[in-house]
């Protein structure tokens, strides 16, 4: 549709998105069955087991999801700047997959340090395209 021709960047960052969410869903799975978990089980909270990364990297990717597609798509709907909605659905997708591979490397800590820096840049873009689609709303 013509109509949504100017927010196509936005529009295949959440088709890509959610690809890559799909994508990684069997390989979690086969992970937790290699150690044995029931379906639904969770690996124990250790950082070093790639099991427990690639768990982590699923839900994170499903929680987050909901979200992302929300604001991206209010906006969208609302009919708020092309530039900038598809600025920052491209800037939070790009931040989302980089943190999802230094997740998944087990590059740095658990806690804090890079992985986390991506989670805030993509959690501002979420924000901020919120905002604008409640600015495009009223």
């Amino acid at each position: 549709m013509e109509i949504f021709a100017e927010y196509s960047h936005a529009i295949a960052s959440l088709v890509i998105f959610t690809l890559i969410i799909l994508f990684i869903s069997p390989f979690t799975s086969l992970a937790k069955q290699g150690k044995g978990l029931a379906p639904g089980a969770a690996p124990d909270q250790d950082y070093e087991d790639k099991a427990y990364r690639l768990n982590r990297v699923y839900l994170n990717g499903t929680e987050t999801l909901p979200a992302y597609l929300t604001v991206t798509v209010a906006a969208i709907l609302l009919g708020a700047s092309p530039f900038w909605v598809n600025l920052l659905a491209s800037i939070a997708l790009v931040a989302r997959v980089v943190m999802l591979v230094i997740h998944i490397r087990g590059i740095g800590k658990p806690n804090g340090g890079l992985r986390s820096i991506f989670y805030v840049v993509a959690w501002a873009c979420m924000f901020v395209l919120g905002l604008m689609a409640l600015v495009a709303a009223f």
